[in-house]
C-alpha cells in the first residue's frame, strides 16, 4: 500500500469518478469493469499510467506508486485466473465458510456465472488473439523484409500502440532491424520502381522470338540487342522477385541406343572430347532424337552440328528412324553450298546402328569424311550435340503440334531462329554464326 494519504479535497474530486467504487483517507477501491477495461487497453499495448489518465484520474491525485503497485497486483490476478481474479470478492467470499451442501440449481447458477466471465475473458483477448495467429501464419517461411512489413500494416490498421518489441519477439525478428526497415521507406520505394522497369524489359527479352529464355541468354541480348549493361546477378534477382520462371531440361529415359549387329562395325573415338579445336567445318557431331506430338504419334530429328562454332549445319526430319534419316542428312550436309567442311573433316557419333551401318559408314567414305565414336554407353563424349537437344525441347513446343508438318515448321523456324539469333554464353556471346565468322576472320 502507498504511504500517500488522501486529503479531503482529493476524496471529493475522486468520489465524482465513475471508475471508483470506495474511497477513504489511505485506500482507494476501483470498480471491476475499471478492472476489466485497464487488462483490455493494456494487453493492447498501452502503458498503466496512460490508461489511468484516459480514464479521469488525476497522477499527482492517486500517486505513481499507488498506480503501479495496482498494475502489478492486477497483471498476477489475471494471469491466474483470468478476468475472474480481477473481481471484488471482499464481500460474498468474507464470513464463515458455506457447511452445507449446495442444491443442484445453485450448482447450475454458480456454473452459468462462471461460464459467462470466461465468455467475457475470451472476448477480451479475441482481437490480439486474431492479430497473433494471422502474424504467425503469414510469417511462415517470409524473408525478414516481409515480415517487417507484416508487423508494419497490422500495427497501423489496428492501431496498437506499445507493440512493436512483442511482435518482433513473436515472430523473431530484430527490433533494430524493424526501425532500420522504416527508415529506409523511401530508398526501398526507389528501388521497386527501378526493378518495375528492369523486370518489363527483361519480359521483351524473355519472350523474344517466341522461345524462353535464361539468365545469360537475357543478359548477352541486352547487351547485342538493346546495348543495355545488367549484371547476371541483377537479371536473375528480378526474374526470382517476379517469378520469370526458365524453363529447365529433364532427362530422357526413352532413348535407347540399339545394340548394333555383327555385320556392323565400330570405330575409334578420334575425337576425345576436344570439342573446341577453333577450326569450323572440322569436328562434326551428330545424333538422333525423339519427338512425341499429338496423339501418339512420333517424329524423329537428325541433326549435324559444328562442335566449333555449335552451328547446326544440317538436319532431317522423319516420322521413321530407319538408316534414311541417318543418310538423308548426310546428303543435305554435303548439299550445303554455305558451308566450307575442313579437309581434315570427320562426323563424331555413338554406337547406335545407324552410324556402324556398312552403308552408312561407305557414304562417309564417298564423300571424303572421316569417322569417330563415343565410348560405349558415354553419352559425354559427344556432350554438346546432347545438350542442343536438351535445349531444343526445352523452347520448342512440338508436343502441341497434329501433323508432322507442323512438327517440321516449328524445327525450321527455331533452327533459324539459333543459328542467327540465339547468343551463347561460351561463344564469346556471339551467335554460332557470327562466331563462326570471327573463327574465319582469326
Amino acid at each position: 500500500m502507498s504511504k500517500l494519504t488522501f486529503s479531503d479535497k482529493d476524496i471529493k474530486i475522486l468520489k465524482n469518478n465513475p471508475n471508483v467504487k470506495r474511497i477513504s483517507e489511505l485506500a482507494i477501491t476501483y470498480t471491476d469493469d475499471f478492472k476489466k477495461r485497464f487488462m483490455e487497453e493494456y494487453l493492447s499495448g498501452k502503458l498503466p499510467r496512460q490508461i489511468f489518465k484516459e480514464n479521469g484520474f488525476n497522477e499527482n491525485i492517486v500517486g505513481k506508486k499507488r498506480i503501479e503497485q495496482s498494475a502489478w497486483r492486477w497483471k498476477n490476478s489475471y494471469a491466474k485466473n483470468g478476468i475472474i481474479g480481477l473481481i471484488d470478492t471482499r464481500k460474498t467470499a468474507s464470513g464463515r465458510p458455506l457447511k452445507r451442501e449446495l442444491s443442484s440449481q445453485e450448482i447450475i447458477q454458480r456454473q452459468e456465472a462462471k461460464i459467462k466471465l470466461l465468455e467475457e475473458q475470451v472476448n477480451l483477448l479475441k482481437k490480439l488473439d486474431k492479430t497473433e495467429r494471422r502474424l504467425v501464419n503469414q510469417s511462415y517461411e517470409l524473408t525478414a523484409n516481409k515480415i517487417f512489413q507484416l508487423i508494419y500494416e497490422t500495427i497501423q490498421q489496428n492501431n496498437f500502440k506499445n507493440m512493436t518489441r512483442y511482435f518482433c519477439k513473436l515472430l523473431c525478428v530484430s527490433r533494430s532491424g524493424y526501425y532500420s526497415y522504416l527508415k529506409a521507406s523511401d530508398i526501398r520505394s526507389v528501388r521497386e520502381k527501378s526493378d518495375l522497369k528492369v523486370r518489363n524489359i527483361i519480359l521483351k527479352v524473355f519472350n523474344r522470338r517466341g522461345y524462353k529464355k535464361g539468365a545469360r541468354s537475357i543478359k548477352m541480348i541486352l547487351e547485342n540487342e538493346f546495348n543495355l549493361q545488367y549484371s547476371r546477378k541483377r537479371i536473375r534477382r528480378i526474374m526470382r522477385k517476379f517469378d520469370i520462371v526458365c524453363p529447365h531440361r529433364k532427362p530422357n529415359p526413352y532413348k535407347k541406343i540399339a545394340k548394333a549387329t555383327k555385320e556392323h562395325h565400330v570405330v575409334p573415338n578420334k575425337l576425345n572430347r576436344e570439342f573446341k579445336q577453333g577450326m569450323p567445318g572440322k569436328v562434326l557431331l551428330t545424333d538422333i532424337t525423339y519427338l512425341p506430338y499429338g496423339k501418339n504419334n512420333m517424329a524423329y530429328l537428325s541433326t549435324i552440328k559444328d562442335a566449333s562454332s555449335n552451328e547446326i549445319l544440317a538436319y532431317h526430319v522423319s516420322n521413321r528412324i530407319t538408316l534414311d534419316i541417318a543418310t538423308n542428312t548426310i546428303h543435305k550436309l554435303m548439299k550445303n553450298k554455305k558451308i566450307t567442311l575442313h579437309k581434315e573433316a570427320f562426323i563424331h557419333s555413338d554406337q547406335g546402328s545407324h552410324y556402324t551401318s556398312p552403308r552408312y559408314q561407305k557414304l562417309l567414305n564417298g564423300y571424303g569424311l572421316g569417322q569417330s565414336m563415343s565410348r560405349r554407353g558415354n553419352c559425354w563424349d559427344n556432350a554438346p550435340q546432347e545438350s542442343f537437344f536438351g535445349h531444343f525441347k526445352d523452347e520448342v513446343d512440338y508436343k502441341s503440334s497434329r501433323t508432322l508438318e507442323e512438327v517440321k515448321s516449328k524445327i525450321n523456324h527455331y533452327m533459324v531462329y539459333y543459328n542467327n539469333y540465339r547468343y551463347q554464353w561460351n561463344l564469346k556471346k556471339m551467335t554460332p554464326i557470327q562466331y563462326r565468322n570471327h573463327l574465319l576472320v582469326a
